[in-house]
């Protein structure tokens, strides 16, 4: 842990009251504020990982409608929450709640756990939602640390620790536990979240007016700018992938993925990577046959697209694809179904291929 302490132990009280007391007056109204249901609350930190708030909110509110309680959520088909999920991404949070609201009702009594160990031992459970729960929905004194805050502390003791190494992690934790109002930790840990949503951003920092500058190592130095520090991310790489419409009778074949893993549960198009200078038609064909079994032939492209992931981008090339032989006989996908379009928004699809559904034509 490097870095230049400028905050000194007499000054915390003083920083905390001011950071708590600029969050009363300043805060965003946010429906999860609203409540002190740790279901309620559980559900928005979920969501809130990796996934921006203005994005989050109308999930929220349907998904809350749609599972008002963890019992509801529990006697929920898991193909219906990944459908309320579906579109924001990392569908292994939805699977991973839906498998913790289970084992509260089936095992806890219903109860989610007010204990830190208890909880995190839920599936999906890590450090920073225990932490952000047990403090936001039963005031005990956990630091959460997420980008923001370690944004925030990056600046506040000019930290060299680069803020996206996991090994760093343990450094700004360290410092957060330092800051902590363990008499309101639910209150302080939501206030230095947004002072880094709202007040030190990433870019166009508002220095002059954060509450609690005189504090700041960096904003003291001149040196906002140059912190937090970052580990150069490597080249993301982009993957060729071909798939295909399978049409038969009017109907669609569409398969599900495995439940764990990438996009886990999800309904999509048979296809997958091209091999090397494999010509995407052949590729799509050869994809088909691989997972299901069917000989198809392809009728015409109907479209490209292009899509990010965290850690890779692809390039999918999408065809129209006639039926010609065969029994389904799947290797990778656990299900198959043949549908009509109507019935396609029935089923949860990949961010990737919602881009080209709107496009597909009986």
């Amino acid at each position: 842990m490097v870095g230049c302490m400028n905050l000194q132990k007499k000054d915390i009280p003083r920083f905390q009251e001011k950071l708590g007391n600029w969050y009363q007056g300043c805060h965003r109204n946010l429906p999860w504020r609203e409540s002190h249901d740790p279901y309620c609350i559980w559900i928005s930190e979920v969501m809130l990982q990796q996934t921006q708030v203005k994005t989050v909110i109308p999930y929220f509110f349907n998904f809350v409608d749609q599972f008002p309680t963890v019992n509801a959520l529990a006697k929920s088909d898991l193909q219906k929450v990944l459908k309320m999920w579906e579109g924001l991404g990392y569908y292994a949070r939805a699977r991973n709640f839906h498998k913790a609201a289970n084992i509260i009702v089936n095992d806890l009594d219903g109860k989610i756990p007010d204990d830190f160990g208890s909880f995190k031992k839920l599936p999906g459970v890590g450090d920073y939602i225990a932490a952000a729960v047990q403090s936001i929905a039963f005031d005990h004194p956990f630091a959460v640390v997420d980008g923001n805050v370690k944004r925030v502390l990056a600046r506040i003791f000019c930290m060299s620790d680069p803020v996206n190494k996991s090994s760093s992690h343990k450094y700004f934790k360290a410092y957060a536990d330092k800051l902590l109002d363990k008499n309101d930790s639910g209150i302080f840990n939501q206030a230095m979240m947004e002072l880094g949503a709202l007040i030190c951003t990433p870019k166009n920092f508002k220095c002059k007016i954060c509450p609690v500058s005189i504090f700041c190592k960096a904003y003291e130095s001149g040196k906002t700018n140059n912190f937090p520090k970052r580990v150069k991310a490597k080249k993301v790489p982009t993957y060729h992938i071909a798939a295909g419409i399978v049409r038969k009778n009017g109907r669609l074949l569409i398969t599900r993925r495995k439940l764990d893993g990438l996009l886990g549960g999800l309904w999509e198009f048979p296809g997958g990577k091209l091999k090397k200078d494999e010509d995407a038609t052949l590729a799509c064909v050869r994809e088909i046959k691989e997972e299901t079994g069917i000989q198809a032939e392809i009728e015409s492209h109907l479209t490209t697209i292009h899509h990010a992931y965290t850690h890779f981008k692809i390039k999918m090339d999408i065809f129209y694809c006639n039926y010609i032989s065969g029994a389904i006989q799947l290797n990778g996908p656990i299900d198959y179904k043949w549908i009509n379009l109507k019935q396609i928004d029935n089923f949860a699809f990949p961010k990737a291929n919602l881009k080209f559904i709107p496009l597909i034509e009986n």
